[in-house]
């Protein structure tokens, strides 16, 4: 896996490339809990490179999402497609946050 991170005024855009699973996602919610820790007040993660997510995949995405809301942040979503977007429309994840198709769709972007 691999993640970038480019700032977007006062937001953050976390592109996120390969595989999200119980190996990999323990570093992604490490790099973004730090986002959320700096005040970052929209964290926008592009999964348009993501081939994969488990179920530890999600629940490191609640688990930021939760931490951002507590802080009064806000955890988007653009770029989701095949495999990735088949599984947030299962859990119901597609309902719970803002999802775009890239991030430019995505106001403050």
């Amino acid at each position: 896996m691999m993640i970038g991170k480019e700032q977007k005024g006062s937001n953050m855009l976390v592109s996120v490339s390969g595989r999200l699973d119980v190996v990999t996602a323990p570093e992604f919610q490490k790099v973004c809990v730090e986002l959320a820790d700096q005040g970052t007040p929209v964290v926008v993660v592009d999964f348009a490179e993501l081939e994969y997510i488990s179920s530890a995949g999600l629940r490191s995405v609640l688990f930021l999402a939760k931490k951002l809301k507590a802080q009064g942040g806000e955890l988007k979503f653009c770029g989701l497609k095949g495999m990735v977007e088949d599984v947030f429309r299962v859990s119901g994840f597609h309902s719970m946050f803002t999802i775009a198709p890239t991030a430019g769709d995505i106001p403050g972007m």
